[in-house]
C-alpha cells in the first residue's frame, strides 16, 4: 500500500462490504465498493478489470473511462 503521492488524487472514503449470496438480492457472493464518485469513471453497467495488490486492489480502466478520471483530476 503506497497511499499518497505525486499523480494520486483522494476522492472519498469509501464503504466496502462483502455482500453475501441470497442476501439482498446478491445473486452470487461478492464484495461491494460504494462511493458515489466512482460512478463519474465507471458508469453503472460498465465493467473494469480488478487485480489484487499489496494492501488492496487495482482497478484496470478502459479508454473511456480513462478519459473521464483524467477529467476528474484537473477538477
Amino acid at each position: 500500500m503506497s497511499g499518497a503521492g505525486e499523480g494520486k488524487k483522494l476522492i472519498g472514503k469509501a464503504n466496502v462490504y462483502i455482500h453475501e449470496k441470497g442476501k439482498s438480492n446478491a445473486r452470487i457472493t461478492h464484495i461491494d465498493i460504494e462511493l458515489g464518485e466512482l460512478n463519474d469513471i465507471i458508469k453503472p453497467g460498465e465493467a473494469s478489470y480488478v487485480q489484487g495488490k499489496e494492501g488492496g486492489v487495482f482497478i484496470g480502466l478502459k479508454r473511456e473511462m480513462i478519459t473521464r478520471a483524467e477529467k476528474k483530476l484537473k477538477e
